[in-house]
């Protein structure tokens, strides 16, 4: 525990006696008093003193102001007005998807008028159907066969085409034919899909003229409600390698098209008879009902008995958002049967939760889902009291299993209730059963006609297809004809979709004159984020929607808070704030101004935000129209000059320009060790191993994560600058200077294929540096001061670092706006130390044969006609071993004339120790506002320099966040991926009940033939099920381990508000410590003296910074649903018409399947099960 030094005659005495406690333990230090206060002051001035004397001669902070002044002629000084920015990017993108809305519109008349046309044939046969099927080159079951055959699963007569690389969908194309995709579990040869497969094949000409209007159109689908997607251009499908469960019917965008939002409550029967096998199918039902909700829905899940109760912690409705989702999949395991039936208390709770008006809910479709074996009391008290006469809320049951109760008490529920009836016998049925409720709720919006024609965008979520996140516009599609009795047809035919890639959308929006920490954000009615540069979502699973929240994506506030609401209401303003921000590598906070400035994209359920901090209110626009000026700045760029004007790095980084600034995919086992971020890989597009390669070798050389990071996809995602159409790219700076040179000696900065402003500022800045080259740097002597080197990055997009050697150990980001020092540096006044990130398994290198650098950088800012900006950030990188020898003199009693040993103490006199003549007993430390060492008196502190402090002194750390000098911000991650947590299988206790997903259900199992599909289909998971319930260790060994989703939580720590001296005392009896810790003035750093340890009796709680994996339930949705943050569902909701006909409520199984065949396959099965394997999850379109 740590005191502060208490005052007066009492307290003295008490300051007093533990003194001679700790003298009395400390015979090394007989004769020597702990340092006073105005002595560590002192030595505090002479530490401030050094650092700002060495960057005045090494920074050309003052230089560097001279010659932009010097240079005015050369650049003018433009503002950035937020509000006219936000209204231009609004307008602009409201228009690109007003132009996706105009093609939507056309391809769902269409498909109406093409539908009622069609004239339904009993016998048509497949060889009658003419189109391309986007499967049939990868539908097929590997064996184990040591030759490597394949056994084709069926025929297909699928066209031939042939496709091209396009840029635009990142894959192969043919411009021609749409493409169909069908899912597996639906037999294709089937009357009802070659119906839809005929009248469906009219679009494509419809495709064809959208995209010759349009040439930027990307996907455009149409996702039939019987299951079938057609898609244009044709492309093979991306299908894993064994099982593909894509069904489009599933899919967030279809279900958000499909229906208005919904109010679910699912109950579950748990009685005794539903024990075993049929508790198992509805467990795995349940799964699947959540996986047709969306954000937009509102969800809770009951068990019931003799009485209800939540399976979770939810006690009302929640939104049926991924992780609530997740919770309720979880607690769906507890389940356990026992008691008796009784359908009143379920449907009592049911109905309770509907209508409980205190929370906040979808407001529209309102449904009971209940799954049960059967029962004979139809409850209908409980309807007429709660439900009838005007049926508001829907109820579907379910009978699940295997029996032979009498069905018809669950039949009338539904029909009664405007629901419907469906049986789930194996779980074969569970998928298509589970889905099916979404063409009742589809009723009211086919009855209102033009009405419910609204165009809806959806989430951010990941392309099937490889265009990374998108969003999709859909649009209902209705069934237009009539019976005989002119009687509307009542059901959707689907819904029809068109994708816009999200870097379409970043074109639009302005970045490098906002300077590195300006940035444009948009959010949806549920505050999830549209465009920001923090959504980085590390996809594994395709099924899941990106949903980041925005005070998620930034560190939480009050003020963030009310912008988030004003931003979901469509409200346009304006706030200037004080807030938090993380540093770009995320081991920093930092304190900022900023203004936020919103408005609404008109036409779409998005809003659009701009934040700016202060210094990028103007910024620089080059204008070199003198062409000799051009040509002799150019030279500084070329490689001959980089001895005697130090090395140039220019944007974009090597790891940008492998695959140009298209967004790329990483993932390799290489990178999944050393720390959580390396453990998450990811981007978007096709692996490359050149590209595994070359982030291996970085790794590699730096063994740094924040290197990495720095390199990696926030980089990436954020800035990447691209400054000719033609420039050829390099993964060598050298090399691709020299291009760069060589396409300027073709074309001029203002030519139409170059970005003009990027150029010209990239020019100026290589001048503007090269001056600085030559008046400051060139004339010092590095060595004398310690420095191994000095260094200028610009918004230009120039790092210019002297002498030309000190580059073959740079390893920041060549790009300065991905830069952490540039960024922060920014930020905060003075001088900012960044010692190389070092995590807590770091064991050093010998520094003898390696030099550790610590960076120090601080902006230069101008002040122009009253015009202040901040174009540039210079600095200095320390020799680490020379500056602790330099910080122990500096931090001592001796004077620059003194001789270390002439100045000891006699023990018999009594002295102040010092850093460096008492370092065995005293230990002085510089920590930066991170909590990280940056200097240390102790050697054996060396290697150990850029860890967390608490990683090298656990007790003192604490002391120092105790006593206020530092505060602690806790934050998580959503978006991170981890590998599975490893299962105990050893313990007395029983291994719980896996109920996996289907994909796991038919990896098991997944042996089919083109001539038995059509008789066990509708079966064949009910096989597969059977072989998972009999063989628990199989599974545990066959199956391997998949990265899933996972929250990690991230701390950091930052300075408080103590800026003054501070004497505290470390309270653990004998084995108390003094310590004194005061800010260094115009610098990020703590300077902290304290007595070393003296025993090991009163180990501190260590602090931990390092990310970690968030435990179960953290953040607790316990908690969080309580106080649900502030959303807006759909304007406008269908969920009922007078003239909908209800008749149509329900049906059994289609067929009993054969005991022969059903014994014949499981053999089969159970033979081949060993060498089964998991797959990724199916993708999303």
């Amino acid at each position: 525990m740590a005191m502060a030094a208490p005052t007066g005659s009492a307290a003295l005495c008490g300051h007093l006696a533990l003194l001679l406690l700790l003298l009395l333990a400390a015979p090394a230090a007989l004769g020597y008093s702990f340092p006073q206060q105005h002595t560590m002051q002192y030595w505090a001035r002479r530490l401030e003193q050094e650092i700002d004397g060495v960057m005045r001669i090494f920074g050309g902070v003052q230089q560097l102001r001279g010659i932009y002044n010097e240079n005015r002629n050369l650049f003018e000084v433009k503002e950035n007005v937020p509000r006219k920015l936000v209204e231009k990017v609004a307008g602009d993108i409201e228009s690109l998807l007003a132009k996706k809305v105009r093609a939507l519109k056309r391809l769902a008349n269409a498909a109406e008028k093409f539908q009622k046309a069609h004239h339904w044939q009993d016998n048509i046969r497949e060889e009658d159907i003419e189109y391309y099927d986007s499967k049939a080159d990868t539908e097929y079951v590997s064996t184990d066969d040591p030759d490597g055959e394949e056994i084709e699963r069926e025929k297909s007569n699928s066209l031939k085409l042939e496709f091209t690389d396009d840029a635009n969908f990142k894959t192969k194309v043919n411009y021609s034919y749409a493409a169909v995709q069908i899912p597996t579990d639906i037999y294709k040869g089937s009357t009802v899909i070659l119906n839809e497969l005929n009248w469906t094949q009219a679009l494509e000409d419809v495709f064809i003229e959208n995209r010759k209007e349009d040439p930027s159109l990307l996907w455009q689908v149409f996702g039939s409600a019987t299951g079938v997607t057609r898609y244009y251009p044709a492309t093979p499908w991306r299908a894993p390698n064994k099982i593909d469960l894509y069904d489009v019917r599933r899919r967030p965008w279809y279900i958000q098209g499909a229906s208005s939002p919904k109010d679910m409550v699912i109950i579950v029967d748990v009685s005794g008879s539903v024990s075993g096998l049929t508790l198992k199918l509805m467990k795995t039902s349940v799964y699947e009902m959540l996986d047709t909700l969306s954000d937009d829905d509102y969800v809770n899940v009951a068990s019931f008995n003799e009485k209800a109760k939540p399976v979770s912690c939810f006690k009302h409705l929640v939104q049926a958002n991924i992780r609530n989702k997740k919770v309720f999949k979880e607690d769906v395991q507890g389940m356990v049967a026992k008691g008796t039936t009784d359908y009143k208390a379920g449907f009592e709770y049911a109905f309770d939760q509907l209508q409980n008006s205190n929370i906040t809910r979808a407001n529209c479709n309102k449904m009971i889902m209940m799954f049960t074996d059967g029962g004979e009391d139809r409850v209908q008290d409980v309807f007429e009291k709660y439900n009838w006469p005007n049926k508001t809320v829907r109820v579907f049951t379910f009978s699940v299993g295997q029996h032979n109760y009498d069905v018809t008490p669950l039949q009338w529920m539904a029909c009664a209730n405007k629901g419907y009836y469906f049986e789930i016998p194996s779980i074969g049925a569970i998928r298509i059963n589970t889905q099916e409720y979404l063409d009742v709720l589809g009723r009211p919006m086919v009855l209102a006609g033009n009405r419910a024609k609204q165009v809806q965008w959806t989430n951010v979520y990941q392309d099937a297809l490889g265009l990374g996140l998108v969003v999709t516009g859909t649009l209902p599609v209705f069934n237009l004809t009539e019976d005989s009795s002119d009687r509307k047809n009542q059901l959707i035919l689907g819904v029809m979709g068109i994708d816009v890639a999200l870097n379409d959308i970043k074109k639009l929006t302005p970045r490098y004159n906002l300077g590195a920490n300006g940035y444009v954000f948009a959010i949806d009615l549920n505050g999830y984020v549209l465009l920001h540069p923090n959504l980085q979502p590390q996809i594994i699973n395709f099924r899941e929607p990106v949903t980041l929240d925005f005070l998620d994506a930034e560190l939480e506030d009050e003020n963030k808070e009310e912008i988030r609401r004003s931003m979901i209401d469509g409200n346009d303003g304006q706030r200037f704030i004080k807030t938090l921000i993380k540093s770009l590598d995320e081991q920093y906070i930092d304190e900022v101004f900023r203004t936020y400035t919103w408005a609404p994209i008109k036409s779409t359920n998005y809003s659009l935000g701009l934040v700016l901090p202060p210094y990028s209110t103007y910024y620089i626009q080059a204008n070199l129209s003198d062409q000799i000026l051009q040509v002799k700045y150019f030279e500084y760029l070329l490689p001959n000059s980089f001895e005697s004007e130090g090395h140039v790095f220019i944007a974009p980084s090597p790891l940008q320009v492998l695959k140009g600034c298209n967004e790329v995919s990483v993932k390799s086992s290489l990178l999944q060790t050393e720390h959580p971020r390396l453990s998450q890989p990811f981007f978007t597009g096709e692996l490359m191993q050149p590209l595994i390669s070359f982030v291996a070798l970085l790794w590699t050389r730096s063994n740094s994560p924040t290197s990495f990071w720095c390199w990696g996809p926030q980089a990436w995602t954020q800035h990447c600058r691209e400054y000719c159409k033609d420039l050829d790219l390099s993964d060598n700076n050298t090399e691709f200077l020299e291009n760069f040179i060589a396409l300027m000696e073709k074309v001029t900065p203002d030519s139409k294929q170059c970005d003009n402003f990027l150029l010209h500022n990239l020019i100026l800045d290589t001048g503007i540096t090269q001056q600085l080259v030559e008046r400051v740097w060139k004339d010092q002597d590095l060595n004398t001061y310690s420095l191994l080197a000095v260094f200028a990055a610009t918004d230009g997009g120039i790092t210019r670092v002297f002498p030309n050697k000190a580059a073959d150990d740079w390893e920041e980001e060549p790009e300065p706006f991905n830069a952490s020092f540039y960024r922060r540096s920014l930020d905060n006044k003075g001088y900012i130390f960044k010692p190389p990130y070092r995590d807590a398994g770091y064991r050093g290198l010998d520094l003898e044969n390696n030099t550790i650098g610590i960076l120090v950088s601080t902006a230069v800012e101008l002040s122009i006609g009253g015009k202040t900006l901040k174009p540039a950030v210079v600095g200095v990188k320390l020799d680490l071993e020379a500056w602790a020898e330099k910080f122990k003199v500096l931090a001592s009693n001796r004077t620059d004339r003194d001789q270390l040993g002439t100045r000891r103490c006699d023990p018999s006199s009594s002295c102040e120790m010092d850093c460096e003549a008492n370092n065995k007993d005293l230990i002085c430390v510089l920590i930066d506002d991170g909590g990280f060492l940056v200097l240390s008196n102790q050697e054996d502190h060396w290697y150990q320099v850029g860890k967390f402090f608490s990683e090298v002194d656990a007790n003192l750390m604490s002391a120092l966040y105790n006593n206020s000098f530092y505060a602690r911000k806790e934050s998580y991650d959503f978006q991170s991926v981890c590998a599975p947590e490893a299962q105990s299988n050893t313990g007395a206790a029983p291994r719980g009940v896996f109920v996996p997903t289907v994909a796991d259900l038919l990896n098991l199992a997944w042996w089919t033939s083109a001539a038995a599909w059509s008789l066990f289909q509708q079966f064949l998971y009910g096989l597969t099920y059977s072989s998972w319930f009999q063989t628990e260790d199989v599974t545990a060994d066959s199956m391997e381990a998949r990265e899933t989703s996972c929250i990690m939580k991230q701390t950091q720590y930052y300075f408080s508000t103590v800026n003054a001296t501070y004497n505290a005392i470390i309270d653990c009896g004998n084995c108390s410590r003094l310590f004194h810790a005061q800010r260094l003035a115009n610098t990020n750093l703590l300077f902290v003296v304290a007595d070393k340890p003296l025993c090991s009796q009163c180990e501190s709680v260590k602090l931990l910074q390092a990310e970690v994996r968030a435990p179960p339930r953290d953040p607790n949705q316990c908690e969080l649903v309580d106080r649900p943050r502030y959303r807006k569902g759909p304007h406008i909701c269908f969920d009922y018409n007078a003239t909908e006909d209800t008749s149509d409520c329900g049906r059994g199984a289609s067929f009993a399947p054969s005991l022969g065949v059903l014994l014949s396959l499981q053999l089969l099965l159970l033979y081949s099960s060993a060498s089964r394997h998991p797959l990724p999850p199916a993708a999303c379109l």
